[in-house]
């Protein structure tokens, strides 16, 4: 069980209500004398409540200030001076629950990892096998090269590669044969 703050000694200054001359003693309501003896009594029972909802100390603290506040904005319609403690344990767990709710929700939003990425150890061999793969092409001829990077790069077909480089279907071809046959080569000797 976390540790509990201990309960603060000065009073809490009264809030007006809203109302211009509204009167603490009406007999409809808790007033809030009546509200802060009951914040001074019960504080540490509902941080315990609390406790027991939430796992940590700042969230309970939060929770139970909030739980005060909440009630004393209402405290007219407390008919009852007696349910004031009632009135503040439910909205203690209310309080709880929304918080938890909003941790959860937050958690089911982060991001997460696609079951089908690479490991990082993956995406680093990949990294290494494509700076391998520029490395080998910058060694063909340029014509070799140029065929290789419309053809497979560019997923031109050899029609396009042939009218775009003015050579022959041919030449393409066998530009093509002879640079897979050296990038072959090459990527076996970075190996």
């Amino acid at each position: 069980m976390p540790v509990i703050a201990p309960m603060p000694a000065a009073r809490p200054t009264r809030i007006p209500d809203q109302r211009e001359g509204a009167d603490d003693t009406m007999a409809a309501g808790t007033t809030v004398d009546h509200l802060t003896e009951t914040y001074r009594a019960h504080y540490r029972s509902l941080l315990g409540l609390a406790a027991l909802l939430l796992d940590d100390t700042a969230s309970c603290e939060d929770v139970v200030q909030e739980a005060f506040i909440r009630v004393h904005s209402a405290r007219k319609r407390v008919r009852d001076p007696e349910k004031t403690l009632a009135y503040l344990r439910q909205t203690v767990v209310n309080l709880s629950r929304s918080a938890l709710r909003r941790r959860i929700l937050g958690l089911k939003l982060l991001s997460k990892p696609m079951p089908d990425m690479a490991s990082a150890e993956e995406g680093a061999y990949d990294q290494l096998e494509r700076d391998a793969l520029i490395k080998a092409m910058k060694g063909l001829q340029r014509r070799q090269r140029e065929v290789l990077v419309l053809r497979y790069f560019a997923d031109m077909t050899e029609a396009q590669v042939a009218e775009t480089l003015g050579i022959s279907l041919g030449s393409v071809k066998a530009y093509g044969s002879r640079g897979i046959a050296a990038l072959r080569v090459a990527m076996e000797a970075s190996a």
